[in-house]
């Protein structure tokens, strides 16, 4: 029976794989058993809480979460979708192309898991321990063990192609010897045979598990085609033949190894962000003991109304309520608030903040999966799971393109057998036209435009991430920007340096370097703070303080440092500190976070383009209102929190918008991922980058303008190639199944049809260069 195994892996052993029990426990657990252990030992495997393997919800749902192997290609999830959905206790299926993660949701008491997912595993997609460490590792062995097949073929190819045409030379010249030509024919199989047997197994296993489910794919002809012309030039060479076509059969596996290793890649990079999440959350937490001692103990052993201390420079552990302490907290990747959030008793908490300035006493009020990180988790990973609806255009054709290669090599075969009365003539032509109508060119089609659209925007400083990323892309109609750390650079910088005196700004600087507050910082960095460091004491959520030479002095606020209205100073529309020495006129430290490079002319330029435009932000709405005047954004928002942020996005794709979402930050990570595409500086945070299609480096936000330009032209080249592969097959196609092609003909075509949409792809590359407009 084929494998499974379910979401909670504490009681699953790592590496190991596991059949499906064709009944279930008694208690209603799915029986489980290791699939290298005798039946026996089977009551001592499983556990008999059945929430170990399924999730419920709050309806009452039951919940399934694996991986699914073998899954190459859009058809394979609408096959697993399709199956699933067949049955009518499913209520929803969905399949993560990117990620390969299948989520299945049932009402339980119609049908157990066993059942359902028998169908699934007897077409030929096995299903594998939901288990991030396991998913890395598999990956990066795929990775590998195709990369190894592409290296044989590619240097088989290489070979063969050489001593094919050494034969060709020979033949044209007619001075080739029988012997020498045989000679050479054996030298080729001898080195294309093994290559072939190698290289060829992702296809040739894939295209058996599709047969023996009794459908086709992609990887059908193409295993027929290598495998017939393998086979025809081994029966030619033993013969003593004038043609063998071990070229075709080792080229064309070079090509398809190539869009096979690329696509393979592209879905390593692109693991579930939800997953990334997770590792920001703490590993343990310091709880406070009844009798006022501490301990330290796992985060997961933490419950509701259990105080926890949090000391400077920790996340905190669990959601709650200050009960003692007065603190900052970054909360920049919560809500994208640029400024530290002063908390005291009473105030509200979340996991996954930073403390910065003083130790904190919590009750933790959510724990584990409840808290605030746990919702973003959630949020992510129901955004990620609708990803399964965007796949490449070669794959869609794929549904009908390999039973009419089958069908038609088929009559070809039939139809010369009969009239010329040879099946060996006939098979000669079946192989023809398997061979110059294996889609090569259309599998090309799109990887070799999606390499050289990624290598042009790598040299501008672009990762692209996602596999049908500029596909997506070059769609977009509406463009949403995060503030801080977007539009801006995160970064505040103090502006009013020429009202400052250098020794004011030097005395402030030698006292902000004890703080890690980012006001405090940016003083640091614009004065001189060498020397020894005063005795500074930080007041959390109004500032520092500190003595030199008799002579008291304040770094803070403006009521810390006692600035009346009358001080000569109005209250600074941005963020501000106050240098108040006694006996002196307090001096004021105004700041900005510093626009982007680049941004008002993107903005400018996005919009003459026809781009709707808007600004979100969880940041205070002064500034984000001050923001978007300065920009020209006429449609902004403040104050959002993760799940405002994904429920705008929704709103706009349910008025047929497709939203282009350009943000960092941890609160931006949700909306990243349910955006139709999303886009992400390389400063942001790592779980932001890794929700996003498209990273990109440095400063300028040109960046933007630059992926979308990119990703239209390549929509245009693929388009361009698609309909070149069409042309190829309606000229080359009748002329094989005429007998007019033969095999070797067939393959020099084949390769020319490849060349020929390389060649196009490459045009968006020579765009750099003022060739292509």
């Amino acid at each position: 029976m084929g494998q499974i195994a379910l979401k909670n892996q504490e009681n699953l052993t790592a590496g190991r794989s596991y059949d499906l029990g064709g009944d279930c426990c008694s208690s209603g657990a799915i029986a489980l058993k290791d699939a290298t252990s005798p039946a026996a030992d089977f009551d001592d495997f499983v556990s008999a809480d059945p929430t170990a393997f399924v999730e419920t919800d709050q309806d009452g749902n039951a919940i399934l979460h694996t991986l699914v192997e073998n899954m190459h290609c859009a058809n394979c999830i609408k096959t697993i979708e399709q199956t699933l959905k067949s049955n009518p206790a499913v209520l929803d299926a969905r399949v993560n192309f990117s990620t390969r993660r299948l989520f299945l949701r049932w009402l339980p008491d119609d049908v157990d898991v066993g059942e359902l997912v028998k169908p699934i595993i007897a077409l030929g997609y096995p299903l594998t321990p939901y288990n991030p460490a396991m998913i890395v590792s598999a990956a990066a062995e795929e990775n590998a063990r195709l990369l190894r097949a592409l290296a044989v073929a590619g240097f088989a190819a290489a070979n063969v192609m050489l001593l094919s045409v050494s034969v060709w030379a020979g033949l044209f010249s007619e001075d080739m010897g029988p012997a020498t030509r045989d000679f050479l024919h054996w030298i080729s199989a001898m080195v294309a045979l093994p290559a072939v047997a190698y290289a060829g197994q992702p296809f040739f296993k894939s295209a058996l598990a599709a047969l023996r489910a009794g459908r086709l794919n992609m990887d059908v002809p193409i295993s027929l085609a290598v495998i017939l012309a393998a086979g025809m030039s081994l029966a030619e060479t033993v013969q003593g033949g004038n043609h063998v076509y071990f070229d075709a059969s080792v080229t064309l596996l070079f090509f398809l190894l190539i869009g096979r290793y690329l696509d393979n890649a592209a879905r390593s990079k692109a693991r579930s962000a939800a997953e990334r999440l997770l590792l920001l959350k703490a590993v343990a937490a310091t709880i406070v003991l009844p009798d006022g001692s501490c301990k330290t103990v796992s985060v997961e052993t933490v419950t509701p109304g259990t105080h926890v201390k949090i000391m400077v420079g920790d996340r905190l552990p669990v959601d709650g309520v200050v009960a003692k302490g007065r603190s900052d907290l970054d909360v920049s990747l919560i809500t994208g608030e640029s400024l530290p959030s002063v908390v005291s008793a009473g105030d509200n908490v979340f996991a996954g903040t930073l403390n910065l300035s003083a130790p904190l006493e919590i009750e933790a009020t959510k724990t584990g999966d409840n808290t605030l990180l746990g919702d973003i988790v959630r949020l992510m990973e129901a955004a990620e799971q609708g990803r399964a609806k965007y796949v490449r255009l070669a794959d869609r054709i794929a549904g009908f393109y390999a039973p009419a290669v089958h069908i038609l090599a088929a009559v070809t075969f039939i139809g010369w057998w009969i009239l010329a009365g040879s099946w060996q003539n006939a098979l000669m032509q079946a192989v023809a036209v398997l061979i110059i109508t294996c889609p090569c060119a259309l599998g090309l089609a799109v990887p070799v435009v999606q390499v050289v659209a990624s290598g042009r925007l790598l040299v501008k400083g672009i990762l692209v991430k996602a596999a049908d990323g500029l596909e997506r892309l070059a769609e977009v109609d509406t463009i949403v920007f995060d503030k801080t750390g977007t539009l801006t650079e995160g970064r505040l910088d103090l502006v009013n340096r020429e009202e400052i005196t250098s020794a004011h700004l030097d005395l402030a600087a030698r006292i902000a370097r004890n703080s890690r507050h980012p006001l405090a910082r940016a003083v640091a960095r614009a004065g001189n703070g060498a020397g020894e460091y005063l005795d500074v004491e930080e007041c959390p959520g109004e500032g520092l303080k500190a003595v030199l030479n008799g002579t008291a002095i304040r770094l803070g606020n403006r009521t810390f440092c006692h600035v009346s209205g009358d001080a000569g100073s109005n209250e600074a529309p941005g963020p501000e500190l106050w240098l108040k020495i006694e006996n002196e006129k307090a001096i004021q430290f105004r700041f900005r976070d510093r626009l982007r490079p680049g941004a008002r002319v993107v903005i400018e330029n996005l919009k003459a383009q026809g781009f709707k435009i808007d600004l979100l932000s969880g940041d205070r709405e002064a500034v984000v209102e001050g923001l978007a005047d300065t920009l020209g954004i006429e449609n902004w928002y403040a104050q959002k929190k993760p799940e405002d942020k994904v429920a705008h996005l929704k709103s706009l794709e349910a008025a047929g918008h497709k939203v282009l979402m350009v943000g960092d930050g941890l609160n931006d990570a949700p909306a990243l991922a349910s955006a139709h595409v999303s886009l992400s500086p390389a400063s942001a945070a790592d779980i932001s980058q890794t929700a996003a299609d498209f990273v990109f480096q440095g400063r300028d936000l040109s960046a933007v303008a630059e992926t979308i330009k990119v990703a239209r032209m390549s929509r245009r080249l693929i388009f361009q190639n698609f309909s070149l592969a069409f042309l190829y097959n309606a000229i080359a196609v009748p002329l094989a199944v005429a007998g007019i092609v033969t095999p070797l003909i067939a393959a020099v075509a084949m390769s020319a049809s490849s060349l020929v949409v390389c060649l196009n792809s490459l045009r968006l590359r020579m765009e750099r260069k003022g060739v292509m407009q």
